[in-house]
């Protein structure tokens, strides 16, 4: 059969169906809430897909603590605490939703960090 008459398959992206992506969700969607990262991070080593998410959930985390501090600071520091609250509960809602549903979702901007992170 010649290239021009073989059937056309489409396959749709594979998000779900990998058994380490199936047996880790519930964990990586986890690693979204604060203190709570570690648990993917040191639970499931051996877990590409844990791993992932969890070394995002620190990023967010570290962030956070950053964030707290320059909360300390009058008025400027309450204004960056409040906003940059928000923007990181925003992200991690749609970090636990992505794992829940199988997604490999790299954080905009600042996801690329959380891959230097070795745990």
């Amino acid at each position: 059969m010649d290239e021009m008459n073989k059937p056309a398959t489409t396959e749709a992206p594979k998000t779900g169906g990998d058994k380490d992506v199936e047996d880790n969700k519930m964990l990586a969607a986890i690693g979204y809430l604060w203190v709570l990262c570690f648990i993917p991070l040191f639970a499931k080593k051996d877990s590409p897909f844990a791993q992932f998410h969890g070394k995002q959930g620190f990023l967010l985390f570290v962030i956070s603590i950053g964030l707290w501090i320059i909360g300390w600071f009058p008025v400027i520091g309450w204004f960056v605490l409040f906003f940059g609250e928000i923007g990181l509960t925003i992200l991690s809602i749609v970090g636990i939703i992505k794992a829940l549903s199988g997604e490999k979702w790299e954080i905009p901007y600042i996801g690329q960090y959380a891959k230097k992170f070795n745990f």
